[in-house]
């Protein structure tokens, strides 16, 4: 049986560790029989061949992307490759592609406090992803983020209003699901930097939401 195939594209802000944490994800894929192309350019998206692919993540954060890569990039998605990635480098990409953001699911628009203590609160135990893992607490960026309503949410948290008095009570999504055409995509806000996959509950989410999109 031939092996599932994925493309990890890093870039962009150094601050999210894209390089770093593209590395994680390779060796976490490979782990799974997953042959496992990295690449850093958004050039990349541009080859026909990415239409055969099984899973995508993109680890490009705060940049930009030719109109003709963001093209060959949604349309390979929408014909049935995976999705899947966490953080600003999935939900934080490119800011003036609306057709990627709404691919994705979301965009990271604030995070008030940058760096500070929240909590996850599982809202689908009984999901695949998320079983086994309770509740829990977190050290990162807890990120604000305008989200597609049509989203599957797997977890969520929620602002107390510490750091900006106007969002206290928010419930916002962290982990979801969606359908992108023919595609499964995922996505995980936690995952700042690539230390952050030394969280179990972090790195275990992560890879089996990976795992789920993947075709």
């Amino acid at each position: 049986m031939a092996a599932k195939t994925a493309l990890i594209v890093w870039g962009g802000w150094d601050g999210h560790t894209p390089e770093r944490s593209a590395a994680v994800v390779r060796e976490m894929l490979q782990s799974h029989g997953f042959e496992v192309r990295c690449e850093n350019s958004t050039a990349a998206y541009l080859e026909p061949s990415i239409h055969n692919l099984n899973l995508i993540v993109p680890m490009v954060t705060m940049s930009t992307i030719a109109k003709e890569e963001v093209e060959n990039l949604c349309a390979a998605v929408k014909g049935g490759v995976g999705l899947g990635g966490f953080h600003g480098l999935m939900c934080d990409s490119f800011r003036n592609e609306v057709e990627y953001q709404f691919m994705t699911g979301g965009q990271w628009v604030a995070h008030p406090g940058n760096i500070i203590d929240y909590t996850v609160n599982i809202t689908k135990p009984d999901d695949p992803v998320m079983r086994g893992i309770g509740n829990f607490a977190y050290h990162s960026e807890q990120y604000y983020m305008h989200v597609d309503p049509a989203i599957e949410v797997l977890a969520t948290t929620t602002f107390d209003g510490t750091h900006c008095d106007f969002t206290k009570g928010v419930v916002m999504p962290v982990v979801w699901k969606k359908i992108y055409g023919k595609a499964r995509v995922f996505y995980s806000a936690l995952g700042h930097t690539a230390e952050e996959f030394a969280v179990p509950q972090m790195k275990t989410i992560v890879e089996r939401g990976l795992l789920w999109a993947a075709r």
